[in-house]
């Protein structure tokens, strides 16, 4: 993968190769664990989905273990989607309590959440987290939990939401990953470069994106996706599907978290150069790219998330045969 910053074939990164450079061998010697754990902070009342397809897909793809923490309200449904979930009840809305409360619950909230963040090897926050002021405050603080004990992050969906509006959350970090889509990364732009998107010198805004929150990772996605963590950029362009069914988003936040997992692990062994979280992002993009291709072949209009998330371990399989 070349590291540039014009536009153009050149950008494109060999994301075939990248995926097969960092996805670990299936082996009996290993145990429960050790392909990753994932934990997504995300699912209020109205939206259930969104955490379920994020920590249903780090599943597919080879995480052993992936745990949702979402409002009570949520909980029940979400764990009548999948009994491979471990769901967490704890986070709360403004409505369902007190204002003499909301530092207590608060406080119960980190509490709860300390007991297994040294467990999780990335966070995916946002999908389906709602916008209410206590529930975003509560998530805040999460984040500044995970940052604290140096876990890696995505930052997806409401999660963009509430970072665009406190970048010192993100800002510096280069363990978190941004996955805006056109409208998210419109906000971003106007926000931290004050200014509009610029498709004419679209690399090059990127990059000054990503610098200027300090060196986080964004994903930028589209008709292609592009990646820059403010040093380097490429774009991944191969596969795709015409059909832009919603939830494709939390299928991409699920797979990044583990291809993110697993690529840092193969750092840490100096088996691979690159910034993980470049790696994590295309590998990600690659994936899901080709399994939106795959449902698309046999539902075509009808195309469904879980159709392509029914097609995650078949696409993984025809890249990187086990």
């Amino acid at each position: 993968m070349q590291s540039v910053m014009s536009s153009g074939p050149s950008l494109e990164a060999d994301s075939v190769s990248i995926l097969r450079s960092i996805i670990p061998g299936l082996e009996s010697t290993k145990h429960k664990g050790q392909a990753g754990k994932i934990a997504v902070v995300g699912g209020c009342r109205e939206y259930t989905g969104a955490p379920y397809f994020s920590a249903i897909s780090a599943l597919k793809i080879g995480a052993d273990l992936s745990h949702v923490f979402c409002t009570k309200d949520a909980a029940p449904v979400i764990k009548s989607y999948s009994p491979e979930l471990i769901v967490h009840p704890i986070l709360e809305e403004s409505y369902s309590i007190r204002d003499e409360e909301k530092r207590s619950i608060s406080a119960k909230v980190i509490a709860e959440v300390e007991k297994w963040m040294e467990r999780f090897d990335c966070l995916v926050v946002g999908p389906g987290l709602g916008r209410d002021p206590f529930l975003l405050d509560c998530v805040s603080n999460i984040m500044k939990l995970a940052r604290e004990r140096n876990v890696p992050m995505v930052i997806d969906g409401d999660g963009l939401y509430l970072v665009t509006n406190c970048l010192d959350l993100v800002s510096g970090y280069p363990l978190v990953v941004l996955t805006p889509n056109v409208n998210e990364y419109k906000r971003l732009v106007q926000k931290v470069l004050n200014s509009e998107v610029n498709d004419e010198n679209g690399t090059d805004q990127l990059l000054s994106l990503a610098k200027g929150i300090g060196g986080v990772t964004i994903l930028r996605k589209g008709k292609s996706d592009f990646v820059s963590d403010g040093k380097t950029a490429c774009a991944v362009s191969i596969y795709g599907s015409p059909r832009r069914c919603g939830g494709q988003g939390d299928i991409l936040s699920g797979s990044v978290a583990v291809f993110l997992s697993w690529a840092r692990q193969c750092a840490a062994k100096g088996e691979v150069s690159m910034n993980p979280t470049i790696l994590g992002c295309v590998a990600g993009s690659a994936l899901l790219r080709y399994a939106a291709s795959m449902a698309f072949d046999n539902k075509k209009r009808s195309t469904l998330t879980g159709d392509i998330i029914k097609c995650l371990g078949r696409s993984l399989q025809e890249i990187c045969p086990v």
